[in-house]
């Protein structure tokens, strides 16, 4: 009867721990301070690098923007993303499939999402990212705090920094090479700058970029008339394709051109086609270190 009686006199206390809202955190994200779950259980992820950035901690989102080119993912995040719902592509996601996740927390961007904003805010705490250009670690940082796990965050940055370091010593005398970086979407050609993905990656490296290449810029956007301009010691180039074959026609087209014949590195053979989703699209931490392999192989370091 004891144990019965101390039981009862406890329930109420179980019924008021059970009703108390969960703890929860202050977060400064683009759009101001966000109160965020401290433990959220349930993420929404609605841009490619913010799904790496929680895969690299851990995490497996329920529901996340479907990669760019994926089937709905990119291949090599395909296994780590098992369970996790497909809620459409970056720009275009769909609010009723995230209300119906009923997610704890949402990760999204003001440049992708500023406009949808109130109503993601009304499915859910939404922490958003500033801008999708070339420094991965800002949003990862910010996608880290948003989750309570910023010690993760810091150990993944400092492997991250570490493998760039120790490819920076293998590649030693290469880094004297001018690279330059080559995009080929549909109807257009862009020249890529410092303020993009692999210009990131590539200055964090040490490699020199051509003049044109050199400045804290995202790329430029041209044409077949500046085929010239895009010459270097060596030259990666990569596609991206919407599906109608138009990005890779344009390529085809570009690298038949006498223009591209006459450029010193096609000249040399240093001329390397790379993959589009891991040099670009992807955004986020795996794509990095994907990136660092793909060099170390180019270069014969593996």
């Amino acid at each position: 009867m004891k144990i019965w009686s101390r039981l009862l006199c406890a329930l109420p206390l179980f019924a008021m721990l059970a009703s108390a809202p969960a703890i929860a955190r202050d977060v400064t994200d683009s759009m101001g301070t966000v109160t965020v779950p401290d433990a959220p259980k349930r993420i929404v992820v609605l841009t490619n690098e913010g799904t790496e950035a929680l895969l690299a901690l851990g995490v497996t989102p329920v529901g996340a923007a479907n990669s760019w080119n994926g089937d709905p993912w990119w291949d090599h995040i395909s296994d780590a993303m098992d369970g996790a719902e497909p809620v459409g592509k970056e720009s275009a996601v769909n609010l009723e499939l995230i209300a119906a996740l009923e997610p704890d927390l949402i990760l999204a961007n003001k440049q992708r999402h500023e406009e949808i904003y109130p109503q993601l805010t009304a499915i859910a705490p939404t922490v958003m990212s500033k801008e999708l250009r070339g420094d991965w670690k800002i949003n990862f940082r910010l996608y880290a705090e948003a989750l309570g796990k910023e010690q993760e965050a810091d150990a993944a940055i400092a492997d991250y920094d570490a493998s760039v370091a120790d490819l920076r010593e293998k590649l030693g005398d290469h880094l004297n090479e001018e690279v330059s970086v080559i995009r080929f979407v549909p109807g257009q050609i862009r020249i890529y700058q410092l303020d993009s993905f692999s210009g990131v990656l590539l200055k964090d490296i040490g490699f020199h970029r051509p003049a044109n290449q050199n400045v804290e810029e995202f790329a430029i956007r041209t044409g077949k008339e500046s085929i010239p301009d895009m010459d270097g010691d060596r030259i990666f180039y990569f596609t991206y394709d919407t599906g109608d074959g138009k990005g890779t026609s344009l390529e085809e087209e570009v690298l038949a051109d006498p223009l591209w014949q006459s450029l010193s590195a096609v000249k040399a053979g240093k001329v390397h086609q790379v993959s589009d989703a891991i040099w670009n699209t992807a955004g986020g931490i795996l794509a990095a270190k994907l990136m660092l392999h793909d060099i170390a192989g180019i270069y014969g370091l593996d």
